[in-house]
């Protein structure tokens, strides 16, 4: 995977980062993506450009806006001259718990902008890119059973817009297969905190009753499946949506 160049949207901390890090080992060049983490995701730029000796540099853009989603494929452009893959783990989340009808005009903009507009502004600007090449790997990040459009109480919003990426995720790997470029999306479970940036190793004493699997889960979880749909021989999976979870019931957790 030398020479490929990573975009991952939201990736100063958390699941970006660790994701950052995971394709950084194998030898991809890293640009991260932030809004307001400016001393974080420079720091994480460091960190994967001194550990791992690829290049990288944090562009700050908010994904939502059109104007700022051309910026950031212009800056990572001309800073490294190809995008191949592409990440898109920004999405903002409201964390309140409540219905529909108290969700505000600004809200309900917030969360489809950022977790479905976006993924059209990102995709009509970076495709074109990839078809030069015959080449390209875009990742979605969804939640357990998206694909299924299930009723998801008090997210009503973030569930609406990631239901809509995912047909948008399998549309897009139909439509672009002709041109060497896979679409796929991970489904995370239920990964809080520290444990986005966790290895699998620190949780391997903890124990989770609420998981089947009896653990935590972590950001590396998240990324060693990303890092494996990126791969040059993953090239007959597409369209699919993937989940991560441990085997927990993710959506009845919240009703």
């Amino acid at each position: 995977m030398d020479n490929k160049v990573a975009l991952i949207t939201g990736s100063a901390t958390g699941l970006g980062k660790r994701t950052a890090i995971d394709l950084a080992k194998n030898g991809i060049d890293i640009v991260l993506n932030y809004v307001h983490s400016a001393e974080a995701a420079k720091e994480t730029a460091r960190f994967i450009s001194e550990t791992y000796g690829v290049r990288s540099i944090a562009v700050q853009a908010d994904i939502s806006l059109f104007e700022d989603v051309q910026k950031l494929v212009s800056r990572a452009l001309s800073a490294m001259g190809s995008i191949d893959i592409l990440i898109h783990n920004a999405g903002p989340f409201i964390k309140k718990r409540k219905k529909l009808s108290d969700y505000t005009v600004e809200e309900w903009n917030s969360m489809v902008n950022g977790n479905l507009s976006s993924v059209f502004y990102l995709s009509k600007e970076v495709i074109p890119i990839m078809r030069t090449k015959q080449w390209g790997r875009m990742i979605t990040i969804g939640f357990d059973r998206v694909e299924t459009a299930p009723a998801w109480k008090f997210r009503s919003a973030y569930a609406a817009a990631k239901t809509g990426a995912a047909s948008l995720t399998k549309t897009l790997a139909i439509e672009e297969a002709e041109n060497g470029i896979t679409v796929n999306m991970v489904c995370p479970g239920d990964i809080r905190g520290e444990y986005k940036e966790m290895k699998i190793k620190n949780v391997r004493d903890q124990s989770d009753i609420n998981n089947p699997i009896g653990r935590p889960g972590t950001g590396e979880d998240i990324a060693r499946v990303i890092s494996f749909l990126c791969n040059e021989d993953s090239d007959f999976i597409t369209g699919s949506v993937i989940p991560v979870t441990g085997g927990k019931d993710v959506l009845n957790k919240h009703l």
